[in-house]
């Protein structure tokens, strides 16, 4: 057996637990050591814990898992590449296009080393069924795309560091309405339009609580979005409309469960006048597990392993979903 790739995590947070449990759970992958300046309680038996990413870094290590806020996220992957390691991070990539593009640039500076971004939302099992269907090009081509993905901020929502522009450098739809654009990226491509609406409703705070954006790519197709967090109940709706019917993902699997049942809808479009006009049969099929961390890890260790390509949450993918976020933010300047 291969010895084990040995893995160092910077954040032990929510994201960097989630990281450390796969990690654990994967044969190839051994946790070395977790940078976190807060506590040790979380920090796995037998695993160093260390201030900061210099510590980190002085550790005989082949991968760094960046877990950081937004602020130390892109000066945190650099770092680590400079230093001749793989790098998987959460997203977003930074607080900026410029960070990001800094990134990349860190990137070719690194060679062979891997850089993946955790845009997870693409390995749930609604969104790679709904994929399935539409690459098979049953339903017909992609006619429009509409995508809700809102959350309630709860007591004391303002005063977090995802709240603070200086940390964060925006508000909901750079936190999580990045991944409704990662996700009309992976069925449609590129965009070339944005028109937008961003505000502020209810929040005291100096970044965004509302995103509203149409999207439109070369061949006309359009895509609506609004992220939020004064949707008071969770949600998470992604609608595709193909000329012969369509797929609806609704509820996404959390550790919290909060967004619902992680269902899809199919239906074929049906102008048979025996049926109501508007109520075609509908098939909906419901998931019980989300597979997306696991499926993460497993691509950024067998592209390690195997000098495979990134397929999923590529710096390319990270610079065109940072591209759209600011579009929508300057279409409203």
């Amino acid at each position: 057996m291969a010895t084990p790739l040995r893995v160092g995590i910077v954040g032990f947070g929510k994201m960097g637990r989630i990281r450390a449990r796969e990690l654990e759970r994967h044969p190839g992958t051994e946790l070395v050591v977790v940078a976190e300046p807060d506590g040790a309680d979380a920090v796995p038996d037998g695993v160093d814990r260390v201030a900061d990413l210099a510590g980190v870094l002085q550790r005989e290590i082949d991968a760094v898992i960046v877990c950081t806020p937004n602020r130390f996220t892109a000066d945190t992957i650099i770092a680590a590449l400079d230093r001749g390691l793989h790098v998987f991070s959460e997203k977003p990539p930074g607080r900026s296009v410029d960070d990001v593009e800094r990134i990349i640039d860190a990137e070719r500076r690194a060679g062979d080393r891997k850089l993946m971004f955790g845009f997870n939302h693409r390995r749930h099992a609604g969104i790679q069924e709904a994929k399935r269907i539409v690459d098979s090009g049953r339903m017909g081509q992609i006619l429009w795309l509409r995508g809700i993905y809102g959350k309630s901020g709860g007591d004391g929502y303002e005063k977090e560091w995802r709240s603070s522009r200086e940390m964060c450098g925006g508000g909901i739809l750079l936190d999580q309405g990045i991944h409704m654009l990662d996700l009309f990226r992976y069925f449609c491509g590129d965009f070339a339009e944005v028109k937008s609406m961003v505000g502020t409703s209810y929040w005291d705070a100096d970044v965004e609580d509302n995103a509203f954006a149409l999207l439109r790519d070369d061949a006309g197709r359009i895509a609506m979005l609004h992220s939020s967090s004064t949707q008071w109940k969770h949600r998470f709706n992604l609608d595709v409309y193909m000329s012969d019917g369509y797929v609806s993902v609704n509820g996404i699997l959390s550790s919290t469960r909060s967004y619902g049942d992680e269902s899809i809808t199919v239906a074929r479009r049906s102008f048979d006048p025996s049926f109501a006009a508007g109520k075609p049969r509908e098939e909906v099929t419901y998931f019980d597990t989300d597979p997306s961390w696991e499926l993460e890890i497993a691509e950024f260790v067998d592209a390690i392993r195997d000098g495979a390509t990134i397929q999923h949450g590529t710096s390319e993918d990270a610079l065109q979903a940072m591209k759209l976020v600011f579009a929508i933010y300057d279409g409203d300047a």
